[in-house]
């Protein structure tokens, strides 16, 4: 069960997958956020469409968002739903007590939308914004100075190879 390469390598690999992009900080820093936001939503089908949609409006790299939807993965779906369900009901005034049970295991398996929307789907959808905005600006701020660091660290590291490069030539240009 324990991965062999040990469970820190796909977060590494993503992370050194990200900064390596090509963007600026802001737009690439975007995309990981805006995958990060639609991760929370109980939509499993829309979250690439949702997440290029959200990059698209704001500016973000397509292949970020993609990148950022990894943060919605079998680890972190049954928080995420869960969360989502009682902040979603706590902000609609809905408690589960007192009310008529629908077997929603049923329901979610022969798919019907209409019986599902109002005690599952809703709740999750409201709450999923308050903390798909608070993960996507904690990801967009982390994302932004990870990739503006890098960029700057390889700038600089490009203009240290380049006047060496110089300064070699012109010292082997002196003694030619």
């Amino acid at each position: 069960m324990w991965p062999q390469k040990g469970i820190w390598r796909a977060p590494v690999y993503i992370y050194h997958r990200t900064v390596r992009l090509r963007g600026t900080p802001h737009a690439i820093a975007m995309g990981i956020a805006a995958g990060v936001i639609v991760s929370w939503t109980p939509l499993l089908g829309l979250h690439f469409v949702s997440a290029f949609a959200i990059a698209f409006l704001f500016g973000g790299n397509f292949f970020a968002a993609a990148l950022g939807t990894a943060f919605g993965n079998p680890l972190t779906f049954p928080f995420i739903w869960l969360s989502t369900w009682k902040i979603g009901s706590f902000l609609l005034g809905r408690s589960a007590e007192g009310r008529d049970h629908i077997n929603l295991a049923a329901q979610v398996k022969e798919f019907h939308l209409s019986e599902i929307w109002g005690p599952l789907l809703e709740p999750m959808l409201v709450g999923a914004i308050i903390p798909g905005l608070i993960t996507g600006g904690a990801s967009y701020a982390a994302t932004y100075i990870a990739v503006r660091s890098f960029q700057q660290r390889r700038q600089a590291m490009i203009a240290a190879r380049q006047a060496e490069l110089e300064r070699s030539a012109s010292v082997n240009g002196s003694h030619n």
